[in-house]
Parts: structure tokens; C-alpha cells; sequence
């Protein structure tokens, strides 16, 4: 029960940490790309309230719009509801719902973390924001990679151990690639990130071209 509590409170941290940084974003930031490919930041932040503002016959509904396809279904959503929102609406969402227990289907609690962390760095790391997750949620999120949730998110650590630089974190074996834990739990989603920010003779693999 304490450590469900810890990460909720972690979770309403986090929410509302973003929508801080959202709110303090320029106006043609929100059409900035993002880490999540084809995605805009309005998309990204109109993503990260979607389990907020549709239920789950309203998500059913629209799966099967999709034809059973998540990614396509989750994709329509957002930039649905990026274009019908303003961008202090889209901040707000996330502000408002601070304590909302949606989780993803699956992974409960943890995976809601790790979910917001991600869509957080999409924006943050790809605008160049110097933004610090703090290390007891990086850990939370790190603690729970595994090759089933790699694999899931389309992340190659083939051969790949990850050490991270400023927390006693690693995972894998293998070459190894170093980074800051938070860009390592973007390597763990399958984010390929800006150059300069892994070293080994393999983080060519997770850099974005």
C-alpha cells in the first residue's frame, strides 16, 4: 500500500510538473516536433490526458473504428483533440487530473508513471529544456524494464547493456551505452534521441536520423 501511495503521489507530481512547462511554452513551440514521431507537442500533450477525457466505451468505440489497431486509434485521437483544444486547455487537462487513476491496460500504476515521464521528455529533450525527472521516478520507471516491455515499445537492446550515468541503474549485456537515466528510459520506449547525448560504440543505434 506505501509503495502504491509513493507512486501516486509520484504520478500527481509529475502531471502537474508538465503542465507547468507546458504553460510556460512559446506559442509556436507547440508546433514543434517531438520525440514521438509525427507528433507535434500539442499532439503529444493532448496524448498524455487522453485516458482523462474519453471512456473506455468512448476508446472501445473508436478502436473499432480503427479496426482493432491501437497505434492508429491513438494517433486519431490526438490529433483530434490537439485541434479542438487550446494550448492552455491541453496544459490544464493534465493540471486538473492530477489524480486521476487512469492506468494503461497494462502495467498499472507504473506504467501510468512511465507514461507520463516519456511523454514528458518527448517534449522536453526535443525542444532542448532543461528538465530534470526526479531519480526516485526514473528508477520506478527503470525498475520495471524487461524484455517483454521492451519489446513492446520497439525497443532493439540486442547485445546492449545500459548503464546509467547518474544513478545505479543497468540493464542488459552486452556493448555498453551510457547516459543519464532519463535518456535511458527513453532508449528503453524506443525513442531515438538527438546526437551527443549517449556514448558507446553502439548508441549510434538509438540516434535519431
Amino acid at each position: 500500500m506505501a509503495i502504491a501511495m509513493d507512486i501516486k503521489a509520484a504520478i500527481a507530481a509529475e502531471r502537474r510538473e508538465l503542465a507547468d512547462m507546458l504553460d510556460a511554452l512559446p506559442s509556436d513551440a507547440w508546433d514543434a516536433p517531438t520525440l514521438c514521431a509525427g507528433w507535434r507537442v500539442r499532439e503529444v500533450a493532448a496524448h498524455m490526458s487522453m485516458g482523462f477525457r474519453h471512456s473506455f466505451g468512448g476508446q472501445a468505440r473508436e478502436l473499432l473504428k480503427a479496426r482493432g489497431n491501437l497505434n492508429r486509434m491513438t494517433d486519431r485521437l490526438a490529433r483530434k483533440d490537439a485541434a479542438a483544444a487550446a494550448p492552455p486547455e491541453l496544459a490544464a487537462f493534465l493540471r486538473d487530473n492530477a489524480h486521476h487513476p487512469w492506468t494503461p491496460p497494462v502495467g498499472g500504476l507504473t506504467s501510468a508513471l512511465g507514461h507520463d515521464v516519456v511523454h514528458g521528455l518527448d517534449i522536453a529533450v526535443a525542444l532542448g529544456l532543461d528538465r530534470r525527472v526526479p531519480d526516485d521516478r526514473l528508477r520506478t520507471v527503470l525498475d520495471a524494464t524487461g524484455p517483454r516491455s521492451a519489446k513492446f515499445f520497439g525497443a532493439d537492446l540486442t547485445g546492449i547493456a545500459l548503464h546509467a550515468d547518474d544513478l545505479d541503474w543497468s540493464f542488459g549485456s552486452g556493448t555498453p551505452v551510457h547516459g543519464t537515466a532519463q535518456d535511458l528510459v527513453l532508449v528503453t520506449f524506443g525513442r531515438k534521441l538527438p546526437p551527443g547525448r549517449l556514448r558507446g560504440e553502439h548508441s549510434d543505434r538509438f540516434l535519431a536520423v
